[in-house]
């Protein structure tokens, strides 16, 4: 038989953590999922990033430059990470301008099962090609 544990005793307990303003947050799943070696470091170092400066909504508008600066990695480690939390249906982006690289970004409920990678729908890079799928114009060829 065995012991079961009570909650962890803190080795600081006179120093515990008490948020004074905004804060970010993380889903505890992402710990148990397998979501965290799937992501690989740098994506997971830009989740971390992107729910520390995110609103109560989880959006927050850093540049890839600035995350890059930030977490101390290069623009073409930011650039794969964010297209991996993309392709996994961790974030979503609403760029400032059609194609953009930045613009507001958006974390998203963590997919229930991240192991299966979703289809990522092709987002339009124009006006023009938006309103073609709007049904305005003729179609693309």
């Amino acid at each position: 038989m065995t012991r079961r544990r009570g909650p962890p005793i803190p080795p600081r307990p006179d120093l515990v953590r008490r948020p004074a303003a905004a804060f970010g947050w993380l889903d505890a799943s992402l710990l148990h999922d397998g979501s965290l070696a799937r992501l690989g470091p740098h994506a997971v170092a830009v989740l971390v990033l992107l729910a520390l400066a995110a609103d109560r909504r989880g959006a927050s508008y850093y540049g890839r430059a600035r995350m890059a600066e930030r977490l101390g990695v290069t623009r073409a480690e930011v650039d794969a990470a964010l297209d991996r939390l993309l392709e996994l249906g961790f974030v979503e982006l609403r760029p400032w301008r059609p194609g953009g690289a930045d613009g507001v970004w958006q974390l998203l409920p963590v997919p229930q099962d991240s192991s299966r990678e979703p289809p990522r729908t092709r987002r339009p890079t124009s006006a023009a090609e938006m309103l073609r799928q709007l049904g305005f114009g003729p179609p693309e060829t």
